[in-house]
């Protein structure tokens, strides 16, 4: 059944990406297509002449989106069957894939209370973003092949989650990697677009390098790579204990992990990202990939548990993380950048609950984070989608009452993630700040105080994005306002969905579910009294940040104007990403540059590679040249050439005699 769940998914992108490639121009881009405008403001792919659909887009909405819902009602069943068997974990060997002496190597799935989660977040949100697809990409003649990449990706993170081995993982890993390059760059005729998805691929390659390090020490020191084994493997302690440093094992997968999860300094790839469909936004940058980062290092829980040098790192790159792209956020005036800095600001949140050991309550976070950011996607898109593909929120406003069902999903959504009780977002999000301030595995004072301050950015910037966004008077063109219309029920029957999940989702109580397996820090029993106060809070530091954004964004524009002619120079900064971009390309990436032409191209390849051959053949072919003189076909001056052989012999002999 495991392996089932795992395969529906890649059968679905068999069937469309063979069946359906006529319904799009080839599951490969081939030759030049042409662009125009869809009415969700991306570019249309309006196929080759002469193109014959297989396949009609009924086929690819049943299969599309029929096997990942398949796969999701799978996943259920294994996890009643999980419960069924008082929780063992259920292990599934799918075949032997290599045999190297006597080290077996298996393609085998796992399936805990860990994986049950995160495979009903990849399954149960990943399929209702498909169904939302069907209304969003209605009019892309590249229609099939999106929903083919879109199963390829499911397949690919089902066997991240599934897979039981550091090995098996890894070909999810970088599976989504390149599903992710497909689908950023779908509409691929944007050279932005094309741009950005290479920029993803390659800015997560740096991370990948240090997960492989770690899988290599890993397997050296234990002769597995099966997670579970790791795991007891490092719960012995005295002569028994790995054979290897657990916290340089956990710095080596975290900068895998910061790669994946868009943490500093590889987090530039993510608002680039979101140059792809919005749905891809939603699925890949919200609810599914970004988050493996988070699940690799709970899953390796046991490794971190035993490195409190690798854990302190995390929770200091994860604060900070949540605290810069909060900043950032704070100016942005594209809707989808806006949600792009939110999303790396809370997989700083859950880093840092990692940090500090609550890894169950950056869980957590990640299943309600799933629920209310793939809701605040996917009501972008239907903005934009209404708005016939504008993004500037300079250029919205009013739009509350002429998009009603948007309007109020995205409220619902928007006042989660800032912490509004009894929203899910609050719930996972004082959990993070308590045990940032009181765990006894690294909480400090400090890393709540730098949360808390993030908190409220948060707030003030969600608060703000929906101000812009659906209230205050309209700052729409007319032609634009003339055409503002409802989504379709297939997109705002999802985003309903989404926000009574993002309403309710925070009594699951994850944490306590996961606490068997990963069970929740030690509190320091000195910091007890501050829990109640604490909340108390982190509650009107939400309130607080709704207050100014009302304050600010809800009177006259002057204010906003006035506070950012103020505070210019910083304004510049955060809007300019405090230029990290421009940084690595100065020092970076035109130094690499600069070396790769003048040295290894014009020095290396040209000169040394290139002249070295080139002169060898000039030299043949003037060689050539000169003995060719010789033969002239005139027969004087072959017999000339004999008599001179016969002298220069004679004369030879005459002095050796």
């Amino acid at each position: 059944m495991l392996t089932l769940i795992v395969l529906l998914p890649l059968l679905g992108f068999v069937l469309n990406g063979v069946l359906a490639t006529q319904l799009g121009g080839g599951l490969l881009p081939r030759g030049r297509h042409i662009a125009a405008t869809a009415p969700q403001g991306g570019p249309v792919d309006l196929g080759r002449p002469g193109d014959d659909p297989i396949v009609g887009k009924p086929f690819v909405i049943v299969v599309g989106c029929g096997l990942p819902l398949l796969s999701f009602a799978l996943v259920v069943q294994s996890l009643l069957a999980l419960q069924a068997g008082g929780w063992a974990p259920l292990v599934e060997v799918a075949y032997r894939w290599a045999l190297i002496g006597d080290r077996v190597f298996e393609i085998a799935f796992y399936f805990d209370r860990l994986t049950a989660v995160m495979a009903l977040i990849v399954t149960g949100v990943g399929s209702v973003i498909h169904i939302y697809s069907v209304g969003y990409m209605a009019h892309d003649k590249s229609f099939g092949r999106f929903f083919a990449y879109l199963n390829l990706f499911l397949f690919f993170m089902l066997l991240l989650v599934l897979g039981r081995s550091l090995l098996v993982l890894f070909v999810g890993w970088e599976g989504v990697g390149l599903a992710s390059y497909l689908l950023i760059g779908f509409w691929f005729d944007d050279l932005a677009n094309a741009r950005a998805g290479k920029k993803a691929f390659i800015t997560n390659r740096i991370g990948d390098a240090g997960f492989l390090l770690g899988m290599f020490l890993l397997f050296h020191a234990l002769g597995t790579l099966d997670m579970d084994r790791i795991n007891t493997a490092f719960a012995f302690s005295g002569s028994a204990a790995p054979a290897v440093s657990a916290s340089l094992v956990g710095i080596l997968l975290f900068i895998g992990a910061t790669g994946k999860s868009a943490q500093i300094p590889l987090h530039v790839w993510l608002p680039d990202a979101m140059a792809g469909p919005t749905p891809v936004s939603a699925l890949i940058h919200a609810a599914t990939m970004v988050t493996a980062g988070v699940y690799l290092v709970a899953r390796m829980s046991g490794i971190y548990l035993h490195a409190p040098e690798a854990s302190a790192v995390i929770a200091t790159v994860g604060v900070a993380t949540a605290f810069f792209a909060a900043t950032v956020a704070l100016v942005q005036t594209d809707i989808k950048k806006v949600l792009a800095y939110s999303t790396v600001s809370q997989l700083g949140f859950m880093f840092l609950a990692l940090g500090v050991g609550a890894y169950g309550v950056a869980i957590f976070h990640v299943v309600t984070h799933a629920f209310f950011k793939a809701c605040l996607f996917l009501g972008a898109g239907s903005v934009i989608h209404a708005l016939g593909g504008e993004q500037d929120v300079r250029k919205m406003g009013g739009l509350a009452k002429r998009i009603p069902i948007t309007f109020i999903t995205f409220a619902v959504a928007t006042a989660a993630i800032a912490g509004i009780p009894p929203l899910a977002g609050f719930f996972s999000k004082d959990e993070i700040l308590w045990y940032a301030f009181a765990s006894t595995r690294g909480g400090s004072p400090i890393l709540w105080f730098v949360a808390a301050a993030t908190a409220l950015m948060t707030a003030f910037y969600m608060f703000r994005l929906l101000w812009l966004t659906f209230l205050g008077p309209s700052r729409m063109t007319h032609e634009v306002e003339h055409h503002v219309h409802e989504s379709p029920l297939s997109m705002t029957g999802v985003l309903m969905l989404l926000a009574l999940l993002s309403a309710v989702g925070g009594f699951l109580a994850l944490p306590h579910f996961l606490e068997p397996q990963l069970p929740l820090p030690a509190v320091d029993a000195h910091l007890h009294h501050f829990e109640r106060p604490l909340l108390v809070l982190s509650v009107v530091l939400a309130l607080a940040g709704l207050a100014g954004a009302a304050f600010l964004y809800g009177g006259p524009p002057a204010r906003a104007q006035a506070l950012r002619e103020r505070f210019a120079g910083l304004h510049r900064l955060l809007s300019g990403k405090y230029f990290i971009d421009e940084l690595y390309e100065r020092f970076i990436h035109s130094p690499l540059v600069w070396v790769s032409d003048r040295v290894f191209l014009r020095l290396g390849d040209r000169r040394l590679l290139d002249g070295t051959l080139n002169g060898l053949a000039a030299l043949g072919q003037r060689g050539a040249g000169l003995l060719g003189r010789v033969q002239t076909g005139q027969l004087h001056w072959y017999a000339g050439l004999v008599l001179m052989g016969l002298i220069g012999a004679l004369l030879w002999s005459w002095r050796h005699a």
